[in-house]
């Protein structure tokens, strides 16, 4: 509940944006959604290497090796590093990706002034995920979670000014959402470096040392996890975040209406994800310590608690979802359309639940490229080409169908496939470590 609490605070910043946005215009939505789906495409993958580092800190600490965990923090600076030079290069230049999407050019200057703005914020939001996943490993994640709900106390009256003007300041729409972010990530980094440095919880990591030349050894073995994971988890959200691109030719109703789908589809995420987070921290744990059967043990209640979790959200966003979408916006087109989504969204939610837990339990037994591989296959060519050929092609006796729908229900059954086929890769791993 600790993980679930701040991640819900993070994914509030995401709503938050959505409904000012909203309020402000339907184009702002609109370039809002294009822009934001760039932008969590780049962050979250580039996140997923940071975060893949997480089972690799909590074997450490099950096995007791406190100044290991110390000296693979710093190490791992050298990847963090890398990865905001990247991130930052692609969110200043994505021109080429917006041409490529046929996203409309009257939403192309918002979109390119939102990333653009976003870019300074990279940074400090990779560092702080690295803070929150060394938490996390070390089975500490209050600091965190307390750290993430006071800024969401920060963020929203940011982005309602900055959005929607006020107090002398001109409204900013999409672009002001991305300025109250940018302020936001560097005071959580502030903080966090300040309770590294304060907190007698860290001392026997010896984290404040100096940094040591680049170790080829360790970085490789981040590379060996770090890399096939960010890559599993850009096939996973661009299978997501793409959909916002393509759907953009539709027009800004069926862009706002997904924007809203969209964001409610990623609140549902946080659940799962924090499950996954929990659990794959314990099993890490318990592998380090050498007792294969408490972590097939901790694999079975992560499993069993994301599924009824998921069950019980995707129950409630199905029974509610015009009431929902009304909450978003006011537009009576927007509203209608997106209540329909919502529908998708809670089947989608019930397969991606089980997937994501699944995805992360992968890890901890060192299985990622397969699960790359099935990413690749399954989200991008069942998911989001079916969509694609659905909204678009048609054939077969099939027609077109050019609503957002068309690819939130081919993404649904991509999903569903997906879980199936990682439930039996982690059943697999499991009984492996048991028997040896």
């Amino acid at each position: 509940m600790t993980v679930l609490a701040g991640q819900l605070a993070v994914m509030a910043f995401g709503v938050a944006d959505t409904v000012v946005a909203g309020r402000h215009s339907e184009q702002a939505l609109a370039a809002l959604s294009v822009g934001s789906a760039v932008f969590i495409s780049v962050y979250v993958a580039l996140m997923g290497v940071v975060q893949a580092l997480l089972p690799v800190w909590a074997e450490l600490r099950g096995a007791r090796r406190f100044e290991d965990v110390g000296r693979s923090v710093r190490q791992a600076l050298y990847i963090c590093a890398l990865t905001c030079v990247l991130g930052m290069a692609l969110l200043l230049a994505p021109a080429p990706v917006l041409r490529w999407a046929q996203v409309p050019e009257a939403l192309q200057g918002e979109v390119l002034r939102y990333l653009g703005m976003l870019a300074l914020g990279l940074p400090p939001a990779l560092l702080f995920r690295g803070y929150s996943t060394l938490n996390q490993s070390l089975g500490r994640p209050l600091l965190v979670t307390w750290l993430q709900l006071g800024s969401l106390a920060v963020k929203l009256p940011l982005t309602v000014w900055f959005a929607l003007g006020g107090a002398g300041l001109p409204a900013l729409g999409a672009v002001g959402c991305a300025w109250a972010t940018v302020l936001v990530n560097y005071l959580m980094l502030a903080i966090a470096l300040w309770l590294l440095r304060t907190q007698p919880l860290y001392t026997p990591y010896r984290l404040w040392r100096r940094v040591e030349a680049p170790d080829p050894r360790q970085l490789a073995l981040f590379a060996r996890l770090g890399v096939p994971a960010g890559l599993a988890i850009l096939v996973e959200v661009t299978s997501f975040t793409l959909m916002a691109l393509f759907i953009a030719r539709q027009g800004t109703v069926a862009a706002a209406a997904h924007q809203i789908a969209a964001s409610m589809g990623a609140v549902l995420y946080m659940a799962p994800l924090s499950v996954a987070i929990a659990t794959s921290a314990r099993v890490g744990h318990w592998l380090g310590a050498g007792d294969a059967r408490q972590a097939r043990h901790a694999v079975g209640v992560g499993l069993g608690l994301a599924a009824l979790t998921a069950l019980a959200l995707a129950g409630t966003v199905l029974l509610a979802r015009e009431g929902i979408a009304g909450l978003y916006s006011h537009q009576p087109a927007v509203v209608a359309l997106a209540g329909m989504l919502l529908g998708w969204v809670a089947l989608y939610h019930l397969a991606d639940a089980l997937q994501c837990v699944c995805v992360f339990l992968l890890r901890c037994y060192r299985i990622t490229v397969s699960a790359l591989l099935v990413y690749c296959l399954l989200l991008w060519g069942v998911g989001l080409g079916g969509g694609y050929w659905l909204a678009y092609q048609g054939g077969y006796g099939v027609a077109p169908w050019a609503s957002p729908a068309a690819f939130w229900m081919a993404s649904a059954g991509a999903l569903a496939l997906t879980a199936c086929v990682f439930l039996l890769m982690v059943r697999r791993a499991v009984r492996r470590s048991v028997s040896l």
